[in-house]
């Protein structure tokens, strides 16, 4: 680092040094310092106009360009992940929330609907209390799910991409999270309700980062890919009327 630095106040003495002979030169030639000074401090003026183009204008538009791009490449593993285990997590979820049909109703999407009904929804899933219920749905089997998703996540998890997407890094967190602390149960049966309540926050929190990266993802098919929309809609893990035949 300390080599890099030197070398760049060398290079920009350099640059100095080089740019003041020129000037010299110009002098000794026209003795003319009046027009010197005049182009020198018009271009002196019009760094700061170019720092600010290219600097804040440019390289924002640049930057914003690559993120879309980027982005959309990771929602094709987004996919991937509600494909291997994101949609047989949401089902067995929504098992055990007492209070799931408060919001899997509001999650039967349409194949007509706006933006503002996918941002209406996400609002309201951020303000939907689960009340998780450990002993209601199937622990073991989502022990089982995760033990053989596990080398999968651990894939995506090691994904430096991903670290531009946020929410979706989160959630791999909650749900990675989620599995080690089953794994490492060996029996789910009998464990104390103080680990039953503990489990419910774990599941919790999964729970609801879970719900919203799929709006989000499901409102991006809507946007771009409106083949790979129909079938996820057919294929709706909160409808339990979804059939993936077209009818």
């Amino acid at each position: 680092m300390k080599r890099i630095l030197n070398w760049q106040v060398f290079l920009g003495l350099l640059l100095i040094v080089l740019s003041a002979v020129v000037y010299i030169i110009h002098y000794l030639i026209f003795r003319d310092a009046h027009h010197i000074f005049i182009y020198l401090i018009g271009d002196i003026a019009f760094v700061f106009f170019e720092v600010l183009l290219v600097t804040l204008i440019l390289h924002q538009l640049l930057y914003y360009r690559e993120k879309k791009a980027l982005l959309n490449k990771l929602n094709m593993v987004i996919g991937v992940f509600f494909s291997e285990v994101g949609a047989d997590l949401l089902r067995a979820f929504s098992a055990f929330d007492k209070e799931a049909l408060k919001i899997t109703k509001k999650l039967i999407i349409k194949d007509d609907w706006p933006e503002e009904e996918f941002l209406k929804i996400c609002r309201s899933v951020k303000k939907h209390d689960s009340d998780i219920d450990t002993k209601r749905g199937d622990l073991e089997g989502i022990k089982e799910l995760l033990s053989e998703r596990r080398q999968f996540l651990m894939t995506l998890l090691e994904n430096p991409n991903l670290l531009e997407h946020e929410s979706f890094t989160d959630l791999l967190w909650a749900v990675f999270h989620l599995t080690d602390e089953l794994i490492h149960r060996r029996s789910l049966g009998e464990l104390p309700d103080t680990d039953y309540q503990h489990l419910a926050g774990d599941i919790k929190r999964a729970y609801h980062l879970l719900i919203a990266e799929w709006l989000n993802y499901m409102r991006h098919l809507k946007s771009n890919y409106p083949y790979l929309f129909s079938l996820a809609i057919r294929t709706n893990p909160f409808d339990v009327n979804a059939s993936v035949e077209v009818k």
